[in-house]
């Protein structure tokens, strides 16, 4: 059968550099750092004590008070981003076949602020069980984008893809695929993440995977730099509408770009760290050019996955000059996780959002708090170091990894 044309419609972003689409598009250009001291709780006792949490954000500017109460702030996010991506796409809710739109999400962990304050309850009490009646329904990872179909009415497939950091590029890659084999005509797609909190922080630092530069919070997140120390944990969340190419054109819809691939492989290596030489990452990558129908010479600009560790950042840069031969060279690459930090199961959404406006706006975002070269990083590669660089981008990609050896790739192109 012949596959459908999947293009993309509406954008939503809520980051710790901006609380809608455009700024935070305007924070990525101006190389704002999200990261800074954390407000939620008292940091005294923790190793790390500054994430990239939201900035101005009150969720009852959005949400009902009583509504907002029945979710966790990962579904909060959601539900937020979502509302703005489908505003953007100019969705008539009256006339679109429902039953043709669906709703696929990402999200690593999901209500862990919910789990985490219920069962602190319980254990300072006198051991009844009193546990508030919405507590499952507002830990479970499904909840968000159930949240998102009841609220609009949409009928098509809903659930959420779990696959830690990969899981909203995992979600996006599910709802190419329901729109390209006919399934649907319409998917609401992306992820969301709450995860600084008491367990979040407190869990990461034990494993030392997070950055200790308390010293300078928002210079800490410093992909490929010779002195990176640990990722920064962020929040937020991140949408994209997905549509039938036949569609969005009868109705005269805005077209961001075309969603023309992507691809899923695994490490098979460790619970946590990346395969030292890259071989889940090569695979992926392959396997997204090949399921997009591209060389890799097609390929303009790369957003990495990029979470400032000291394998990580290496075993993918990698693993580009393999797949991508002396053409890395000639590649924009860059890690927006320098300003917005690691927000788990949304990165890919939100990175993917940045690839789609670089691809719009003819300039790809850079790579911050860069100061010290790692000799292990090839020196002729692009990472579009501390300054947003102009550059006509016809394809882009992006690229996430989870903890498990998940790994998940989707490539953009721009309309002909």
């Amino acid at each position: 059968m012949e596959l459908k044309r999947v293009v993309v419609t509406g954008l939503g972003a809520l980051t710790p550099i901006g609380n809608t689409k455009d700024e935070y598009w305007d924070g990525l250009l101006s190389g704002k750092s999200g990261a800074a001291p954390i407000t939620y709780y008292d940091t005294e006792k923790f190793k790390t004590k500054f994430a990239c949490e939201l900035k101005d954000f009150n969720v009852t500017d959005f949400i009902d008070r009583k509504e907002a109460r029945k979710m966790d702030r990962f579904a909060q996010y959601a539900m937020v981003a979502a509302d703005e991506a489908i505003a953007d796409a100019k969705l008539d809710l009256d006339t679109v076949d429902k039953l043709r739109v669906g709703v696929i999400w990402g999200a690593g962990i999901g209500g862990l602020e919910t789990f985490q304050n219920e069962v602190l309850n319980f254990a300072s009490g006198d051991g009844t069980p009193r546990f508030n009646p919405f507590f499952i329904p507002k830990m479970i990872a499904d909840i968000a984008p159930g949240n998102i179909s009841i609220k609009h009415g949409f009928m098509g497939p809903n659930y959420t893809t779990v696959s830690a950091c990969a899981s909203s590029a995992n979600a996006m890659f599910d709802a190419l695929n329901s729109i390209r084999l006919g399934h649907t005509d319409v998917v609401v797609t992306g992820g969301s993440e709450a995860a600084v909190t008491i367990a979040g922080m407190g869990g990461f630092n034990a494993m030392h995977a997070l950055s200790t530069r308390n010293e300078s919070p928002e210079t800490a997140s410093r992909p490929f730099d010779g002195t990176r120390d640990g990722f920064v944990l962020g929040e937020g969340a991140g949408a994209l509408i997905l549509e039938e190419y036949e569609h969005a054109k009868a109705r005269g819809a805005k077209i961001y770009a075309e969603f023309i691939g992507g691809g899923l492989s695994s490490d098979a290596h460790h619970m946590t760290a990346p395969h030292p030489d890259g071989i889940g990452v090569i695979a992926v990558m392959k396997n997204c050019l090949q399921n997009a129908g591209i060389k890799p010479e097609d390929v303009d600009h790369i957003n990495t996955h990029g979470t400032s560790t000291p394998l990580g950042d290496v075993a993918e840069l990698k693993a580009i000059s393999e797949v991508f031969g002396d053409h890395a060279k000639s590649i924009n690459i860059n890690s927006t996780k320098s300003m917005t930090g690691h927000l788990l199961g949304a990165a890919g959404a939100i990175e993917a959002i940045s690839v789609i406006l670089a691809m719009e706006n003819g300039i790809v975002p850079p790579t911050i708090n860069h100061t010290t070269v790692d000799e292990k990083i090839d020196p002729e590669l692009n990472l579009t170091l501390n300054k947003a660089q102009k550059r006509e981008v016809k394809i882009g990609m992006s690229n996430t990894f989870g903890f498990g050896g998940h790994n998940a790739c989707v490539v953009f192109k721009k309309l002909d």
